[in-house]
C-alpha cells in the first residue's frame, strides 16, 4: 500500500495552515496585551494600537435568563402539558455527577482550572496538531463555549442573527469578541459557577438543553446518578449534537463516547480497568422525552390550547405578542387553571365512546364543556377529534369549544370554530324575555299552525324604524308538522314547540330575547368587529337562534340561569407564576347580575320540565336537573344542554366541515352506528348523560329553587291568532320552509 502523503508537505494546505499561524499569533499577541493592559499602559509600549483595539470591545455579558419549560397545571397539581421551546431543568454543580465533571473537563477543557478564560498553551497546542495532521482541533476553553452560548440564546431571544460557532459567517472579530467576554467572565465569576452555567446552556439534542434534561432524554436519570459510560456519552455529544447524536447516529456517538473514556484515561481522570469496562459497554439509551406543548398534554389538549391563546392574547403576560410568546414558551411559569381532572376524563370517555373518531366520518365533530355556574371556572373542555396538526382523518387543532376571537378582537385569535346553530336551546331566552315582561309560565298560548303574510312585521325596537317585517309569507312549523295545540309557556317550552315559541314572540320586543341571551353571556362565536355581537335579530331566531355561538357561549348562558341571573364570565386561569419569582396578575372572578332572579327561577321550572315531560325525559339521572335540547333546521348541528345548581355543561354534535345547509347527519357513521333520525335527543343528550353518571357526587346538585306565584301565575283562555289560519298539511310540511337555518327540530323521545 502506498504511503499516506503528510498534509504538512501539501504546499495549498501547509501555506493556508502558515497563514492561519501567524493570524493565531497576532491574536495571541492581542489577548497578552490585553491581559497586561495596566503595566504596557505605564510603559508607554508600541502595543497601544492593539489595546486599543481590545479595551473597545464588551467586557460585559449580557444574559438573559435561561429558556426554561412552563407548565399548565389542572386545580389539583396534576400535568396538563409542558410548553417550550427549549426543554432545559436548571440544576446546581453539585448535582452533577463527578463522572460527567471528568468527563467533560477530560475533552472539552482538561486546564479550565488552571487558565484564565483563553488558555494560550491550548490554542498553540491546537495548531500544532493541525499544522502537522489532518485533525481540525479546536481550542475553545468551557468558558469561551459558555461566552458563546450565552450570545447565541440572548440574540436567539431578542430575534437578532445567531451566529453559530464553526459557521463560516463567525468572524475573527467574534472570536476576539468572545475571548475578551471569558477574560472578563473569570474576574466575575467563579470557575464552579462558569462550569454551571455551562452545564446548564450547553445543547445535547434537538430541543433538550442542559446535562439535566440530556440525563433524563437519553437515560431517564438525574445528572447525579449518571455512570461512568453514560457520562462519557453526553460529553461527547457537545461537539456536535447532530453528527453525535445517540439518536440519530448511534455509530458515531459510541465512537465519540469511546473518545471521551480515551480521553479521561490519557489525562488521569479514570484507570485502565474503569475505560476496558465503560468502552464494552453499548449505548444503553433509556429514551424519556418530555412530550412538547398541547400535542403532548398528558389531558384536556383543547383546554390547553385554549389556555395557551389566553396567555398570547393577555397584555398581563407582556406588552407585544412577541414577549407573551417568549414569557411562555422560555420563562419556566406555571400555570395553574380551573380544569377539574376527574370532570374532564369522564367528558372525554363520554366523548369518545358516543364519536370516537376512528369510527366517525371525519366531518362529524363532538364536543362538551362544563362551568361552575356561581364561579365561572371551566372545569373540563372536551372533543371527539385528536390535537394533531397533521392532515388525517380525525386530526384538528380546531377547537370546538370556543369563539374564533377573544372578545370578538380578530387580533385575539382562540383558535375556535367560532360556533354553531344552537336550534331550540335557545328557547329558554325567550321565555326568560317573556317573564322579564311580567309575564307568567302558566300563561294559555293558542299554538296553532299559522301563516305570516308577506310584510307582517314586530316590534323592534334595536332596529331602524322599530319594526321586523317579512317579504314574504312565513309558515312556522312544529317537529313533525304537528302537535298544534293551544297550552301554557311552560309546556310549550317542555314539549319544544315552535308555534308556542312564536306566539309569545308576538307579544315581545324581537330585540328583548336577543338582548337578554347576549346578557347572559351568548353572542356570535365568529365576531370580529372587536367585541362580541348579539346573534340575529329575527323571528325565526326566537327558536333557532339567529346565528352561531359557541358551547362555551351557550354554557355561560345556561350558567346565568343555574346562578339565578348571575352571569360569570368564563374562567380558565387561577394563577401564573414565573421561576425567577413573579407572580402574574390573572383575570379576576368576573361576575354580575343581569337577570332577575326570579326570571331565572322561571326559566329553571321551565327546563326542568323538559326533563320530566319532554325531550330530556331519558336523560334524568335521579338529580335535580334540568336541560334543553336543540337541533337545526338540517339536521346538521344538535345540542343538550343540561345543568345542575352547581354544573352546567354543553353536549354539542355536529358537522363542522360542512356547516349547516349541506351537512345533514342524518346516515353518518358515529362512533360505529348511523342514525335515520338526528335531534339533540338522541346522541348529543344520552353522551351528556354518560358523562354525568360517571362523576356522581363530583358537583352541587341541590333541588332549583321554585319561582314565585308572579312567575308562574294561574292557566288563562288563549288568545284567538291574529295571523291567517295556516292550510291544512301537505304530505312534505316536514321540509317547508321554516325561516332557513333556525327551524327547531326537537321533539319528545316518545314521539319518536
Amino acid at each position: 500500500m502506498a504511503a499516506r502523503k503528510s498534509p504538512l508537505f501539501d504546499t495549498a494546505t501547509t501555506l493556508g495552515k502558515i497563514v492561519a499561524f501567524f493570524g493565531v499569533s497576532a491574536l495571541c499577541g492581542v489577548l497578552a496585551a490585553g491581559l497586561l493592559v495596566p503595566a504596557a499602559a505605564a510603559a508607554g509600549t508600541a502595543a497601544s494600537g492593539s489595546l486599543q483595539f481590545f479595551d473597545d470591545l464588551p467586557s460585559e455579558l449580557q444574559a438573559e435568563a435561561l429558556a426554561q419549560p412552563s407548565k399548565i397545571l389542572a386545580n389539583d397539581g396534576s400535568l396538563i402539558a409542558t410548553v417550550y421551546s427549549e426543554n432545559r431543568q436548571p440544576i446546581t454543580l453539585d448535582q452533577v455527577s463527578p463522572a460527567m465533571i471528568d468527563a467533560m473537563l477530560a475533552i472539552e477543557d482538561d486546564r479550565f482550572y488552571e487558565h484564565g478564560g483563553v488558555d494560550m498553551q491550548g490554542i498553540l497546542g491546537a495548531l500544532a496538531s493541525n499544522l502537522t495532521s489532518d485533525t481540525n482541533r479546536g481550542a475553545s476553553t468551557i468558558t469561551q463555549q459558555y461566552v458563546n452560548n450565552v450570545i447565541i440564546d440572548t440574540n436567539l431571544q431578542n430575534g437578532k442573527e445567531v451566529v453559530l460557532s464553526g459557521s463560516a459567517d463567525r468572524k475573527y472579530g467574534d472570536k476576539i469578541r468572545e475571548m475578551k467576554l471569558a477574560i472578563a467572565l473569570e474576574k466575575q465569576m467563579s470557575k464552579d459557577e462558569i462550569l454551571q452555567g455551562y452545564f446548564n446552556i450547553v445543547p445535547f439534542s434537538g430541543t433538550t438543553f442542559g446535562v439535566q434534561a440530556a440525563a433524563k432524554y437519553f437515560f431517564n436519570l438525574d445528572a447525579s446518578q449518571l455512570n461512568l459510560q453514560q457520562a462519557a456519552l453526553l460529553a461527547g455529544i457537545v461537539n456536535g449534537p447532530t453528527v453525535y447524536s445517540p439518536t440519530g447516529n448511534p455509530d458515531m456517538a459510541l465512537k465519540r463516547r469511546n473518545v471521551v473514556l480515551r480521553a479521561m484515561l490519557d489525562k488521569g481522570r479514570i484507570t485502565q480497568e474503569e475505560h476496558d469496562a465503560a468502552v464494552a459497554t453499548g449505548l444503553d439509551l433509556n429514551l424519556t422525552p418530555v412530550p412538547r406543548n398541547c400535542t403532548g398534554a398528558a389531558q384536556a389538549p383543547y383546554f390547553c390550547d385554549y389556555v395557551v391563546h389566553l396567555i398570547l392574547n393577555d397584555e398581563r403576560f407582556g406588552a407585544t405578542p412577541e414577549d407573551r410568546e417568549k414569557l411562555l414558551y422560555r420563562g419556566g411559569l406555571t400555570v395553574t387553571t380551573t380544569l377539574d381532572p376527574e370532570i374532564q376524563a369522564a367528558a372525554q370517555t363520554a366523548v369518545l365512546e358516543t364519536a370516537n373518531p376512528d369510527t366517525t366520518d371525519p366531518e362529524i365533530g363532538h364536543s362538551m364543556t362544563s362551568l361552575e355556574p356561581s364561579t365561572g371556572k371551566i372545569l373540563s373542555m372536551a372533543q371527539n377529534t385528536r390535537y394533531n396538526p397533521e392532515a388525517g382523518p380525525g386530526n384538528s387543532v380546531l377547537n370546538f369549544n370556543v369563539d374564533q376571537n377573544q372578545d370578538g378582537d380578530p387580533a385575539k385569535p382562540l383558535n375556535g370554530m367560532g360556533g354553531f346553530q344552537p336550534g331550540s336551546t335557545y328557547k329558554p331566552f325567550t321565555v326568560a324575555a317573556w317573564l322579564d315582561a311580567g309575564k307568567t309560565l302558566n300563561t294559555t298560548l293558542n299554538g296553532s299552525k299559522r301563516t305570516y303574510p308577506a310584510g307582517y312585521s314586530w316590534n323592534a325596537s334595536c332596529l331602524p324604524g322599530g319594526r321586523y317585517g317579512i317579504p314574504e309569507a312565513w309558515t312556522p312549523i312544529n317537529y313533525g308538522d304537528t302537535n298544534y295545540k293551544t297550552t301554557t309557556v311552560i309546556d310549550g317550552l317542555a314539549n319544544s314547540l315552535n308555534t308556542i315559541t312564536m306566539a309569545e314572540i308576538n307579544q315581545l320586543d324581537l330585540c328583548k330575547f336577543q338582548q337578554m341571551a347576549f346578557a347572559a353571556g351568548v353572542h356570535d362565536g365568529k365576531s370580529a368587529t372587536g367585541s362580541n355581537e348579539m346573534l340575529g335579530i329575527n323571528p325565526p331566531s326566537s327558536f333557532g337562534g339567529g346565528g352561531d355561538a359557541s358551547p362555551l357561549s351557550m354554557a355561560t348562558g345556561f350558567a346565568t340561569f343555574a346562578a339565578e341571573g348571575l352571569k360569570c364570565e368564563p374562567r380558565a386561569l387561577v394563577s401564573v407564576k414565573a421561576v425567577d419569582g413573579r407572580d402574574f396578575d390573572v383575570p379576576p372572578q368576573d361576575c354580575e347580575q343581569v337577570m332577575k332572579k326570579e326570571v331565572a327561577q322561571g326559566v329553571n321550572a321551565a327546563t326542568q320540565q323538559v326533563m320530566t315531560k319532554g325531550s330530556g325525559y331519558y336523560l334524568q339521572n335521579g338529580q335535580p336537573v334540568a336541560g334543553k335540547t336543540g337541533t337545526n333546521d338540517y339536521r346538521s348541528q344538535t345540542w343538550f344542554m343540561g345543568y345542575t345548581t352547581g354544573m352546567v355543561t354543553a353536549s354539542w354534535l355536529g358537522n363542522h366541515v360542512w356547516g349547516n345547509e349541506k351537512g345533514s347527519m342524518e346516515g353518518k357513521q358515529i362512533g360505529g352506528r348511523t342514525y335515520p333520525e338526528i335531534d339533540g335527543s338522541k346522541i348529543a343528550g344520552p353522551s351528556w348523560k354518560n358523562f354525568i353518571d360517571r362523576i356522581p357526587g363530583q358537583y352541587e346538585a341541590k333541588p332549583f329553587t321554585a319561582p314565585p306565584a308572579s312567575i308562574m301565575g294561574n292557566v288563562t283562555p288563549a288568545p284567538a291568532p291574529s295571523a291567517k289560519p295556516a292550510p291544512a298539511p301537505s304530505p312534505k310540511a316536514s321540509d317547508q320552509n321554516n325561516g332557513g337555518d333556525n327551524k327547531d327540530t326537537d321533539k319528545k323521545d316518545d314521539d319518536d
